[in-house]
């Protein structure tokens, strides 16, 4: 068996290197029209997360399998004998036309510039979070998934999930008041962070094209420190933590009480590193009042840090969760599991509202698919996403220049400190771009 996988890397090296990122099977599937009919979907990013998202589409056609590391292409190749193979995305979406949808599971950094080339060639595009790497991609992405009008979804997959649906109906509900405080936790990173560039060099793996996987991102020496996995706490590839897990876990607050765009972030951390995401942080957003609601104060955690859990009358807090302090009580919702109410004893009778969000039975991906073939909704579609993925990122946008920011949300500027404007929107290397 680790015979056969070898040749079958061979031969992908061989024909690709030869081809310069072109096909070289030819799909062998016609373009659906129905409803019923199966959609042909492309695959950018094959293995880690996007070997999931292929698996969780499936049941349509893989027609293109894209992948800069031939070794995480190679499973997937041999899973969809007829899909054609490429390491190019950009030649990908330029040559093949039988294409009605793409899924993106890349480095953080390669994100925006795939979608973006996807929705103006009129594909609907399923992406995961954070669904770009910084503010200005979030902005651009908005419009052109406007203009574009096709089926769009973020893949913070517990969006879908009955328990988050729940969770958004109960702060909804009223039944604890008025909230003007919310803590949001993760356990993570459980990656290296807070370290400087390595220095060695060692050589690229054959099996690896590092140009195309470094994309619009400065140009660097390949290291395994970056690739696989490890990208997500450099700032230059991935967003650290907050950027990582904020998207899952600020999503309830997020959607339940329609937060939009902060007006000021201020953040804390150590340490701090101009390559690298912090070992633990503290980030603190304040939103304004909306739709007959209070301005609300988020507060983050992540690296081991937590809010008190005396709001939970001593309960443990889980490794992610989130927290909402309303007037008349606390909502506790351990992340995709089912809430608390506290004081305990002044709710113990209490029920749930009746559903008002409708449901995903099938999950996350088959809510995309079908918008996709119907037109029906999706929950964290790119309107949503993007926002939500914008008010994230500019934690570490307070973080990276080490005061308070305060944020125009209409101009999409930080109007105190000039010098966040290198990260609201840091440059493409030459070549790359939409």
């Amino acid at each position: 068996m680790e015979a056969q996988k070898t040749t079958r890397r061979e031969f992908l090296k061989q024909t690709l290197t030869a081809g310069m990122g072109l096909l070289f099977l030819k799909s062998g599937f016609g373009r659906g029209q129905s409803p019923n009919d199966k959609l042909n979907i492309a695959i950018i990013g094959a293995g880690g997360r996007g070997w999931d998202n292929l698996q969780a589409v499936s049941s349509e056609n893989i027609v293109a399998l894209c992948d800069v590391d031939l070794e995480r292409l190679a499973p997937a190749a041999q899973a969809f004998p007829r899909a054609a193979v490429y390491v190019d995305y950009r030649r990908m979406l330029e040559r093949q036309r039988d294409i009605d949808a793409v899924v993106i599971s890349t480095p953080d950094h390669s994100h925006a510039l795939p979608t973006m080339i996807a929705l103006q060639l009129g594909k609907h595009v399923y992406c995961e979070k954070p669904l770009v790497h910084s503010v200005w991609e979030a902005r651009a992405v908005r419009e052109a998934a406007r203009r574009a009008k096709v089926a769009t979804q973020m893949g913070n997959q517990a969006h879908a999930s009955d328990n988050l649906r729940q969770a958004v109906e109960i702060v909804r509900s009223g039944v604890i008041g008025a909230i003007r405080e919310v803590h949001c936790w993760t356990d993570r990173p459980i990656w290296p962070q807070g370290i400087d560039r390595p220095q060695e060099m060692p050589p690229v793996p054959s099996t690896l094209f590092w140009d195309l996987w470094l994309g619009p991102a400065p140009e660097r020496p390949y290291h395994p420190a970056y690739h696989p996995f490890a990208w997500r706490g450099w700032w230059d590839f991935g967003t650290g933590a907050l950027g990582d897990m904020g998207c899952h876990i600020i999503d309830t607050a997020y959607w339940a009480l329609e937060l939009g765009l902060p007006t000021s972030v201020e953040a804390e951390g150590e340490p701090r590193h101009s390559e690298t995401g912090p070992k633990w942080s503290i980030v603190r957003y304040e939103f304004p009042a909306r739709k007959g609601m209070p301005p609300v104060r988020l507060t983050w955690y992540d690296g081991g840090r937590k809010p008190s859990n005396d709001l939970t009358e001593g309960q443990p807090l889980a490794p992610n969760g989130t927290l909402f302090v309303g007037e008349k009580g606390v909502i506790y919702f351990p992340h995709a599991d089912r809430c608390f109410l506290f004081p305990r004893a002044k709710f113990a009778d209490f029920q749930p509202p009746a559903p008002s969000i409708p449901r995903a039975p099938a999950g996350h991906h088959a809510e995309w698919l079908q918008a996709c073939k119907t037109g029906s909704p999706t929950f964290s579609n790119f309107e949503y996403a993007t926002m939500l993925t914008e008010a994230v990122l500019l934690g570490n946008v307070a973080f990276r220049v080490g005061q308070k920011i305060n944020y125009d949300a209409r101009q999409g500027r930080v109007t105190n400190v000039p010098e966040a404007e290198r990260y609201i929107r840091p440059p493409y290397r030459k070549g790359w771009g939409w």
